[in-house]
């Protein structure tokens, strides 16, 4: 190509697309295989394996009719402008593989602004978790300063209404912005102005850095260990994962204070210590500065699930197989009481969640807890949260014993209860004596250490009133292969008090195998005190009741293999109950 040539091409361009002038500046010519990070409006180009002029220039391809003209004497296939023009308008993200690393997953949280890249470090044997977000460039940056400055001053002196009580802070928000854009005829490509807006809302509203993880539908915690440091995630799938986000010490020590903000509380340096509930229902643990904890300011956030986790999705994950799932659903349908048990993080309230699924539709259940984890679909469901004082005394403290006491004048037909951990024990254990259907957790990991556990201070359960209790499940986390995954243990059944050696009687139904990562079954006979009572109480003889598992056990498998929606699984069950010949016509059982 002739000198004049380019020159031509490069006086026909606009001032304000400096990116394609310097493409055009500094590539060589000749038999290149470059990649150029930045071209027109601020989009990747790739060149590679380029033999000539002639094909260099058709790789540029630009839609903005003044660009058309501008190059008119050089042939650009119409199809080459068009691919582009595709990239220009949705790719707005750049992002390669870390040397060393494999990716071995990649999903969108905001599409199209953020996706997360699982990337697995064969050298460390460990998993990343790498956050892409748009990049801006320098005048895109220069640009989101401007604007957020200008938007702080007006939403100081903003008064914001809404008619129904309900705001949209992030639609507020983007008014605002097109606002301001209007306002200071501030020319900013469509492209750049939704990248900045993103970052806007982002850092206003949402959780800032952390907006990505914390809109993760497979994270559970989110979690920052200090200044400078990587945030690790706990991923459903990957387990505990370092992540490429990390704060200096004074936007950590900012976001903290933030945060406890968003949960209603104070956190300050005479008061560096703070638990908190958000909005949505996550629980978070906030410290500020360097005396408490030494390496800074951290916290740790555990996410509150809006989705709800059915059993099927349990069954699918191979928590559960089908037939315990039947036959805990036979036990909550027949108003057995349940306690959840287990490590920290091990799936107790998740399985707690899921079966109260079973319930009736029109029970009235009353769900206790000192921070909201469970979520029902239920009408007839009375949520109660504990509350810490306001001052210093315990004026004004509303605790789970208090809770549970109320709760027991409403007269509910199914009492939850979050966790078992002081006096409220006796008071969960006395409902279940006098014929109230209870569900709950405990931290222990066997049924020995369960009993020891209820009956020595601060819980201090008689032994004679545990026989109130039915079912022990227990779970834990376990490793399959270098996943780690959460099973159920076992399932086993309360039988009372041994009126020899006084101690409780149980019998063990289900048990995890690990060699094998399989589940012993009930088998043929049926061999459970709990089931006969059922049995016994519906009027059913042994093959109706074998008929009532497998039927349920069946209808489990078919919707666990669907990947059904909660909303399905809780049409399939209540139809179930209504009419079981119709489910069995709908799913062929």
């Amino acid at each position: 190509m002739e000198e004049r040539e380019k020159e031509k091409i490069l006086k026909s361009l606009d001032e304000r697309e400096e990116g394609v002038k310097s493409l055009l500046d500094n590539v060589e010519y000749r038999d290149v295989d470059v990649k150029l990070e930045e071209g027109v409006k601020g989009a990747k180009i790739e060149v590679v394996e380029e033999e000539d002029d002639e094909s260099f220039l058709s790789s540029l391809s630009v839609k903005d009719e003044e660009f058309r003209h501008s190059l008119e004497d050089v042939e650009l296939p119409d199809k080459a402008i068009d691919t582009f023009f595709e990239k220009l308008g949705t790719d707005i993200t750049d992002f390669s593989i870390p040397e060393g690393c494999k990716e071995v997953e990649r999903y969108f949280v905001n599409e199209p602004y953020v996706f997360v890249s699982i990337l697995y470090n064969n050298e460390n044997d460990a998993y990343l978790y790498h956050v892409v977000e748009p990049r801006l460039n320098d005048e895109e940056k220069f640009f989101f300063a401007d604007i957020s400055e200008r938007l702080r001053n007006i939403l100081l002196f903003t008064d914001i209404k809404s008619k129904d009580g309900k705001i949209d802070k992030e639609k507020i928000l983007i008014d605002k912005i097109d606002e301001v854009v209007r306002r200071h005829h501030i020319e900013l490509e469509p492209n750049s102005l939704r990248k900045i807006s993103y970052y806007i809302v982002r850092d206003f509203v949402n959780f800032g850095k952390i907006e990505a993880p914390m809109s993760d539908r497979f994270t559970e915690d989110v979690s920052c260990d200090g200044y400078n440091i990587p945030l690790y995630v706990y991923h459903w799938k990957y387990g505990s994962t370092e992540t490429n986000i990390a704060f200096d010490d004074t936007e950590l020590d900012s976001f903290v204070m933030k945060l406890a903000q968003k949960g209603g509380k104070h956190l300050s340096y005479s008061d560096p210590m703070v638990d908190i509930t958000m909005q949505d229902g996550s629980r978070g643990q906030l410290t500020l500065g360097s005396e408490i904890t030494t390496r800074g300011s951290t916290f740790t956030i555990r996410r509150f699930r809006e989705v709800l986790i059915t059993p099927a999705d349990l069954i699918r994950w191979g928590t559960f197989t089908a037939e315990q799932m039947a036959y805990l659903w036979l036990c909550v349908w027949n108003g057995k009481s349940i306690l959840f048990i287990g490590g920290t993080a091990s799936g107790k309230t998740t399985s707690l969640n899921a079966i109260s699924l079973f319930m009736p539709e029109n029970s009235k259940i009353i769900t206790i807890e000192d921070t909201r984890e469970l979520k029902l679909p239920h009408k007839n469901w009375i949520p109660s949260v504990t509350r810490h004082s306001f001052m210093g005394s315990d004026t004004g403290t509303v605790d789970m014993y208090d809770l549970l006491k109320a709760a027991l004048r409403q007269r509910p037909e199914y009492l939850i209860v979050g966790e078992v951990r002081g006096q409220e024990a006796i008071t969960l254990f006395q409902a279940m004596s006098t014929g109230h259907t209870s569900f709950s957790t405990l931290h222990a990991d066997s049924v020995d250490s369960t009993i020891h556990r209820l009956e020595y201070p601060p819980l201090s359960v008689p032994r004679s009133m545990m026989q109130a209790l039915d079912v022990f499940v227990i779970q834990s986390q376990v490793f399959i292969g270098k996943k780690r995954e959460r099973r159920n243990f076992e399932i086993t059944e309360n039988l009372g008090i041994d009126p020899i050696t006084k101690n409780i009687k149980t019998m063990k139904l289900f048990e995890w195998i690990p060699a094998k990562d399989s589940f012993t079954g009930l088998g043929a006979s049926l061999t459970s005190k709990i089931l006969g009572d059922i049995a016994k109480f519906n009027a059913w003889s042994t093959e109706k009741l074998r008929e009532e598992l497998e039927l349920r056990k069946k209808l489990l498998e078919l919707l666990a293999e669907r990947a059904v929606t909660p909303e399905e699984f809780i049409a399939a069950v209540r139809t179930y109950h209504v009419n079981p010949e119709k489910v069995k016509e709908l799913y062929g059982i």
